[in-house]
């Protein structure tokens, strides 16, 4: 199909060149100009204006313009003609309506320059207003409507011409395959009296594209000539259909082969898994293609074969960065940070995107210290950050977390100009938010210009996850009055804030909205939500009518929705639905120690000290151990960690002080509060002390 736009491209271009052709030979079109004949000097000028519209300098043209002391209509007409290729469409149409006299080109360039801009009413106005019309000015209308997806307009349009030419058939033609009438498209097709070599591949290409590949070869054979885009177009349609094999041969009997040959063969070869294949072909072709190879070792890495992909490269001298870049991706994608590093730390040169991919990376794989590290040694000596930059280390300072860094970063940002770019503030959100920072995370939403869903999303589930479940149902609202539509993840947010405030009621309201009025199939996080709300109010009936419903229609309850409601029952003290729900979770996660010590605890509390010990026994039996409870602090810029029972923090013996001053502090606090509180006690004596 790229062909068919490629033809029709081509056959308008052809159009427009033939009547600038006209218009040089014979400027004289509508009017008797004397100046063009008594004015050579002009044409100089003329080609100038041309170059200098060619090459972007629309100034440079407009002050040679306003210098000539005469102009002709060429003048104009490339005048005109530049500023709609430079997309200046305003000033074409403003100079096409001061033009003292114009020609057959300048009427024939508006009407292009018009459609190619969208305004085909104004086409349509200066097409009716031609005193004469030849076959360019029709298919220069065809074409536009063509372009502006109105193609049964452009039927009527050709079927309208007194004069047709094959590039008017072969345009139409082009357009009717494009938008999927292939048997009109046939019919007009079999009516041409004359066809070119574009005419036959228009429709060879067409056939293949909708499937049709055995009559597509029968047009392909039938061709009285055939150059190297028929060749393409057949197999590329041998390559559409999946018969890469006969593609395959194809190519080996093509008389000439161009670079879109080789291209479409070893692309094919890449999306149907013969990589070696591809390789072998690539190395035959005459010109190396560094896209091409970069394509077919991409796939490889796609694929998971990192190691090959790397022997590929040591052993053949065609990689780049964005090679290397590529084979980075995929160590850190496989979890071997080792050998990425070791790739990052060997390049020779490295831009933006390297440098970006290996901070991601290490932050992907739990190494967010050493991301850090590498953004600093990155300010200091590799390439400005850009916004993948400072997205990839906010997200970085997000998962650790640690604000200080943070705060540095968004300096940084602002410094370097990319506090407007809505996913670097998105990303700012996020890190003020995780970090317990919700009054600057409102701050960064409120500056922005504008919002998209992952902005209402981080602050509505900011709002969540700290606990204040009206606030973030109040900016769910605030979303809902904007033309943005919520979707999963922004009721994971609403649906959470009523589990943390308690708002039973809206919970339930709001997963009914989600599935009838914004038409979203919940997914697992959803049911989590739903059921912790529930179990957290001691609802546990109907937390288990819920997930009959969630049976009932099909959807199988996940672990994640059995440890909700163990948490309720531990809560609640309910031993039956609580033994239910662990025996579902440890059946999908057997070496979940939690599980394990909360029914433990939830048969002692009931009494049943025989069935919590065959859990200890069962937990023993299947090797799990209680991972110990992990905490961790920044203090001056540099984060502690604090493993339950673990004394091997190089401070332990301080803060363990510290700790108990603390403690001693408290306990003469509390002793000084109860003493006061009893001395302000009154007992009224009534005289007697029996």
């Amino acid at each position: 199909m790229l062909f068919i736009f490629q033809a029709l491209k081509l056959t308008q271009n052809l159009s427009l060149k033939l009547t600038k052709t006209l218009s040089l030979t014979n400027p004289k079109s509508f009017s008797q100009r004397h100046t063009t004949t008594t004015l050579p000097n002009l044409k100089p000028l003329n080609s100038k204006i041309s170059s200098y519209m060619r090459n972007g300098l629309v100034e440079e043209a407009q002050k040679l313009f306003d210098k000539m002391p005469l102009r002709n209509t060429v003048t104009w007409n490339a005048m005109i003609r530049g500023y709609f290729i430079n997309g200046r469409f305003v000033e074409a149409v403003n100079f096409f309506n001061q033009m003292p006299e114009r020609d057959i080109f300048s009427y024939n360039t508006v009407i292009d320059g018009m459609m190619q801009c969208g305004d085909v009413d104004g086409a349509r106005e200066v097409f009716d207003g031609m005193p004469f019309r030849d076959v360019v000015t029709w298919n220069s209308m065809v074409a536009g409507y063509i372009h502006n997806g109105m193609i049964y307009k452009a039927v009527e349009a050709f079927d309208g011409m007194l004069l047709k030419d094959v590039i008017s058939w072969n345009l139409v033609i082009g357009g009717l395959v494009n938008c999927g009438d292939l048997n009109l498209a046939e019919d007009y097709f079999r009516q041409m009296i004359v066809r070119d070599i574009v005419s036959w591949t228009i429709m060879i290409s067409g056939l293949a594209s909708a499937g049709r590949v055995v009559e597509a070869r029968e047009l392909f054979v039938n061709m009285p000539v055939r150059d190297v885009r028929a060749w393409n177009a057949m197999m590329v349609g041998y390559i559409e259909n999946g018969q890469i094999e006969i593609a395959e041969d194809l190519f080996q009997k093509m008389p000439e082969h161009n670079f879109e040959s080789w291209n479409e063969l070893i692309s094919g070869l890449v999306r149907s898994k013969r990589v070696t294949h591809a390789i072998n072909l690539f190395m035959e072709m005459p010109q190396k293609c560094q896209k091409m190879w970069n394509s077919i070792l991409l796939e490889l890495v796609r694929n998971g074969l990192i190691k090959q992909v790397h022997a590929i490269m040591e052993k053949f001298p065609y990689s780049d960065v964005v090679t290397w870049t590529n084979l980075i991706v995929g160590y850190f994608g496989l979890g071997e940070v080792g050998g990425a590093i070791q790739i990052f730390e060997l390049m020779q040169a490295r831009d933006a995107t390297v440098w970006n991919a290996t901070v991601f990376g290490l932050g992907e794989n739990d190494q967010g210290e050493e991301g850090l590290k590498l953004f600093i040694r990155m300010k200091e000596s590799g390439p400005s950050a850009d916004k993948a930059t400072f997205t990839s280390v906010l997200t970085i300072c997000s998962d650790l977390p640690t604000l200080q860094f943070g705060k540095q970063t968004h300096a940084d940002v602002i410094k370097s100009g990319f506090n407007s770019f809505i996913s670097v503030s998105n990303a700012m959100i996020t890190m003020y938010a995780r970090c317990g920072s919700m009054h600057s995370a409102l701050l960064e939403f409120s500056s922005m210009s504008s919002h998209d869903i992952i902005s209402w999303n981080s602050i509505i589930c900011g709002y969540a996850h700290h606990g204040n479940g009206e606030k973030a149902l109040e900016m769910f609202e605030r979303m809902r009055s904007t033309d943005i539509m919520p979707n999963h993840i922004t009721f994971v947010g609403v649906l959470s804030a009523c589990s943390h405030a308690g708002l039973v009621d809206q919970g339930r309201y709001y997963f009914d909205f989600m599935k009838s009025e914004c038409c979203l199939q919940p997914e697992i996080e959803h049911y989590t939500c739903i059921v912790d709300l529930l179990g957290r109010f001691g609802l546990i009936d109907e937390a288990m009518n819920f997930l009959d419903q969630m049976r009932a229609d099909g959807v199988e309850v996940p672990a994640s929705v059995w440890g909700a409601l163990l948490g309720a029952c531990r809560i609640y003290k309910n031993i039956e639905v609580g033994k239910i729900a662990g025996e579902r979770v440890l059946e999908v996660d057997p070496c979940n120690s939690g599980v394990y010590l909360i029914l433990a605890e939830l048969f002692l509390s009931g009494g049943k000290r025989e069935e919590a010990e065959k859990i200890w026994a069962q937990m023993k039996e299947n090797g799990v151990k209680k991972q110990p409870g992990c905490s961790w602090i920044e203090v001056n810029r540099s984060a502690h960690i604090f493993l339950s029972g673990d004394s091997s923090h190089p401070e332990f013996s301080r803060v363990c002080c510290v700790l108990d001053l603390i403690h001693m502090e408290l306990e003469i606090k509390i002793s000084e509060s109860n003493a006061a509180s009893f001395q302000q006690i009154k007992v009224p004596f009534d005289g007697h002390y029996g």
